[in-house]
């Protein structure tokens, strides 16, 4: 009795992977033209774990830049524009890219440490922030994702009068930091319909803030929310570039063939203007990140992970995101899962990037795992 309901349980699931598998491409959304860099089961495990949700999973192999899983869910069905056209606050997986920011330009070193004492407050502005031991170093700010540090750190960027002539000339050094990790516009993929975010400039601020514009006024920025949204694919892009420790290629999904090489902007790495030494605490607190901070539900002894958790604040419940990449020396992959309305960043979109690392490392989920996928593809918000 007990083998029959073992192969009624498999006959299950496999039943449910060649439903998704047989989805021709343009039902996903994907192009049509031509063979594609995308591996059939990681886009449907993607799938699997996207159903009764709005979100997106996607991947990529940062030695090449090539797109090996690339799956967006709407009410209305699978929709890759979801991943490539819809941009959304990064929350705290930008803080990856605020700490590379931060070290470049000497704002801190890995040693700073800022106090936090129930979140950040000056004035009438207050933002929380969860329990945890104070002060705290950049490392285990990225660990435990202390919004004071982020925000603090940020704040004194863009106040800086001593480093910059004005807050003209810091915001406008910030932006060019971050575009040259792939922020801010459209990354310039093979696939129709790619949009960037928004990434706050002179400009920008001088027009929202007609009363005028400081450091204070923009801090949301400093923890990923406020003047600055991301596309999962960009999310996923600065996964690899992390990974990379300082450049990427463009993400693609078309294949070489003779018939039809790659253009040239494929194949040219595009180097960030970060100080190669930073990723060095940024990419060791991702790792602290799973091994002893927000998302330590995902460390395996199979293989290190780094990642950030993000948990978007919007109207409604708070979205669900995550980045990381895997290994942590000589990566192979890199992800970004982004959920609507998911919650915590830790509790749904961190163990869905966590299924996609095994499944493209491993080749396939084990038992306990695809107990984890059923349970998460059951999930509905």
């Amino acid at each position: 009795m007990k083998n029959l309901t073992h192969r009624i349980n498999c006959l299950c699931i496999l039943l449910l992977l060649s439903a998704t598998c047989c989805m021709p491409m343009h039902a996903q959304g994907l192009p049509t033209d031509g063979p594609l860099t995308v591996r059939p089961l990681l886009q449907q495990l993607a799938q699997r774990l996207l159903q009764g949700k709005s979100g997106s999973i996607v991947a990529i192999r940062p030695e090449t830049g090539e797109i090996i899983c690339l799956a967006g869910h709407s009410p209305a069905g699978f929709d890759v524009n979801m991943a490539i056209g819809r941009a959304y606050p990064p929350g705290s997986t930008f803080k990856t890219a605020q700490a590379l920011t931060l070290l470049t330009e000497g704002v801190v070193v890995p040693e700073t440490t800022i106090d936090c004492v129930d979140g950040f407050t000056e004035g009438n502005i207050h933002v929380g922030c969860h329990k945890h031991s104070s002060p705290l170093a950049l490392r285990e700010a990225l660990a435990i994702s202390c919004n004071t540090w982020f925000i603090t750190a940020f704040m004194g960027m863009i106040n800086d009068t001593f480093m910059y002539e004005n807050k003209e000339e810091a915001i406008s050094v910030w932006n060019r930091h971050m575009r040259s990790m792939g922020l801010g516009g459209p990354l310039g993929s093979d696939l129709e319909g790619e949009k960037g975010g928004l990434l706050a400039n002179v400009s920008y601020l001088n027009r929202r803030y007609k009363d005028g514009w400081d450091g204070k006024t923009i801090l949301w920025a400093g923890m990923g929310q406020g003047d600055i949204t991301a596309t999962p694919l960009q999310l996923c892009n600065l996964a690899a570039v992390i990974a990379n420790r300082g450049y990427f290629y463009t993400p693609h999904i078309h294949q070489a063939t003779a018939e039809r090489p790659l253009p040239q902007r494929f194949l040219t790495r595009r180097q960030s203007s970060i100080d190669p030494d930073a990723f060095t605490a940024v990419v060791s607190g991702m790792r602290r990140a799973v091994t002893n901070g927000t998302a330590t539900a995902i460390n395996t002894p199979a293989y290190p992970i780094c990642g950030k958790t993000g948990t978007a604040e919007n109207s409604g419940r708070d979205h669900s995101a995550f980045i990381g990449f895997a290994p942590m020396d000589q990566p192979k992959i890199a992800v970004s899962v982004y959920i609507e309305h998911g919650g915590f960043g830790a509790d749904v979109a961190a163990p869905m990037a966590a299924l996609i690392i095994e499944e493209y490392l491993k080749g396939q989920l084990s038992s306990a795992s695809e107990s984890k996928a059923k349970r998460l593809s059951a999930m509905r918000f």
